[in-house]
């Protein structure tokens, strides 16, 4: 977060009570700013983005998140906090750097705020994939999302949702198979087949990862969406107090996930249905444009893949 000096301040208020209100930068009140986006940046991951908003074409300033999925295989009958299907558990952690004006106990109950937050949206059981399973009732996929904010010059809860998106659509769940052991039966003179039947199994004890050229199946539904901010109530005196804001989620460009609403204050119903009304369509926009984008990020990605797949061959 930056530190504004008196001047600053009084410049940037003087631009937002004009007529019409414009920002510091120029762009108009309810204009966004600049995102950029690349997927695939930690090959150990099984998926993995980094998104900036705001940032400097020469790389200052601005907002910048990383995220990176990966997935570990528990056992349903070993770990009581495992569950048939698959699960997902998420972290968020902040740079120092990113927020020098906290303590470090601050800083943790700030972390634990994010955590909380993208945890109770992304690992809601309506969100849940469902290729996170192996083996029934046996051996099941747990997905770790780790989030780092490097730099918070605003929008950080934007960028935590889109980042955490963007990392979750590049995931890759390996591809299985099960396997079954038989004890052979052995005449005289016989020559034993294998032991490890693939093709026809009754009941799958174990599985493999067969050979394939890419590196998994998609995450399914990839759907949990970004989360955009709105301030309100509008036309009220600017305090320093920070206003209550609305927190919207889409997880399809018609299906509005998740709604609530952080900071002190009330609102009133009247000031409520115009701020769900404001951030509904500015968070379609935001996942549409963000959905484009990571099918742009797909075809990408998938190109270099059968590049490299051929050129090992």
């Amino acid at each position: 977060m930056l530190s504004l000096s008196k001047a600053e301040k009084s410049y940037i208020q003087a631009g937002l009570l004009a007529t019409p209100p414009a920002r510091a930068d120029g762009r108009a009140l309810l204009d966004a700013r600049t995102v950029a986006l690349e997927t695939g940046i930690a090959p150990l991951a099984n998926g993995s983005a980094r998104l900036s908003i705001g940032r400097n074409p020469r790389g200052g300033g601005g907002t910048e998140v990383v995220a990176a999925s990966k997935l570990e295989v528990e056992s349903i009958e070993d770990d009581s906090d495992a569950r048939d299907g698959g699960r997902i558990i998420c972290t968020v952690s902040c740079s120092p750097s990113a927020y020098p004006h906290l303590t470090s106990q601050a800083l943790e109950d700030f972390q634990s705020d994010l955590t909380s937050l993208l945890h109770q949206t992304l690992a809601h059981p309506t969100l849940h994939p469902r290729n996170l399973g192996i083996l029934k009732n046996k051996k099941s996929w747990l997905l770790h999302l780790d989030v780092l904010v490097l730099s918070d010059a605003g929008n950080v809860l934007d960028a935590l949702f889109m980042a955490a998106r963007a990392a979750l659509w590049d995931t890759r769940v390996p591809r299985t198979r099960g396997v079954e052991y038989k004890a052979p039966t052995r005449k005289a003179d016989e020559v034993l087949p294998s032991g490890f039947e693939t093709r026809v199994i009754q009941k799958a004890t174990d599985f493999e990862l067969p050979d394939y050229w890419d590196e998994g199946e998609v995450l399914d539904g990839r759907t949990p969406g970004a989360l955009p901010r709105c301030h309100g109530p509008r036309g009220g005196r600017l305090t320093p107090a920070p206003p209550p804001r609305l927190l919207l989620s889409p997880s399809a460009p018609t299906v509005m996930q998740a709604m609530r609403m952080l900071g002190p204050g009330e609102l009133t119903s009247a000031q409520l249905k115009e701020l769900i009304k404001v951030g509904e369509q500015y968070a379609r926009e935001m996942f549409a444009a963000l959905d484009a984008k990571l099918r742009e990020e797909d075809v990408r990605r998938h190109q270099k893949a059968r590049e490299r797949f051929e050129q090992h061959r």
